[in-house]
């Protein structure tokens, strides 16, 4: 299921116009990484994709649905948003009714979301703590849980808002497993992130906002390796990227793996 948006303008009441004329397309099963600095207009731009943002002119579509014709609850069996803060997102009095919310408010038979919901669950590593109420857990397995309640509905897109901010190195590794795990379903994912080198390890492109506009987009290595230009977001590229270039590197290296046969 592609993205399709074209000359999409926004301005907020406030008059600040946040978005000055995107045109992107996102294929299905992209796996598409969105950085720039604070105020580049990363949110706003995936807030429309779910109908949370209404265009000021221009369009989008998910599919073949223009997303300021249907409601945000009708988007939501096509794009799974993920919030930074999971205590925007959680409300239920323990974890296995979160989960079970999203694909039961979506119409599927009881067959089908014990079957997401065990999923779910399990690539999150979440099936011991069903009983548990998510704020007697830890910020970092409230992630968690906010990420299950997504993967749980089955949606074809699902957007991560800087899924790693506040995590250790342990569940850092286990967000990158369950985005792998999408990869292989063929689901369209989306992050917006200002961890470069989780950028890098876990997304094939890159598209990088600048006041409101598209300065780069492209595959990952072409991105991060135009060290100049993405300063104008003020984003470095990946440690191992500039490691590899201050070494004289003839090529861009992104990856452990990429940096190692680069040096052989």
């Amino acid at each position: 299921m592609n993205i399709e948006i074209t000359n999409l303008r926004f301005t907020y009441p406030t008059g600040l116009e946040a978005l000055k004329g995107i045109n992107l397309t996102i294929n299905s099963g992209e796996q598409v990484a969105i950085v720039g600095q604070n105020g580049a207009g990363k949110t706003t731009l995936v807030r429309h994709f779910n109908g949370l943002l209404k265009p000021t002119s221009g369009t989008i579509f998910i599919g073949e649905w223009e997303t300021t014709k249907f409601s945000v609850a009708k988007l939501a069996s096509r794009v799974g948003y993920v919030f930074q803060n999971p205590d925007d997102q959680l409300f239920s009095r323990d974890v296995l009714t979160e989960v079970t919310f999203g694909p039961r408010n979506l119409g599927y038979e009881k067959a089908k979301i014990e079957e997401l919901v065990q999923r779910a669950l399990s690539l999150t590593e979440l099936t011991d703590k069903t009983d548990t109420n998510p704020y007697d857990l830890s910020p970092t397995w409230r992630k968690m849980i906010a990420l299950a309640s997504i993967i749980a509905m089955d949606t074809p897109i699902v957007i991560f808002d800087e899924p790693t901010t506040g995590q250790d190195a342990v569940n850092v590794a286990r967000i990158a497993n369950v985005i792998a795990e999408l990869r292989n379903e063929g689901k369209t994912v989306i992050t917006i992130t200002h961890d470069i080198d989780f950028c890098a390890e876990n997304f094939e492109r890159v598209v990088a906002l600048s006041n409101g506009q598209v300065l780069l987009d492209g595959p990952a290595r072409e991105v991060l390796g135009q060290e100049k230009v993405l300063a104008q977001t003020y984003v470095d590229p990946p440690q191992l990227t500039r490691l590899g270039k201050r070494l004289g590197l003839k090529e861009t290296v992104t990856r452990q793996e990429e940096f190692l046969r680069a040096i052989e």
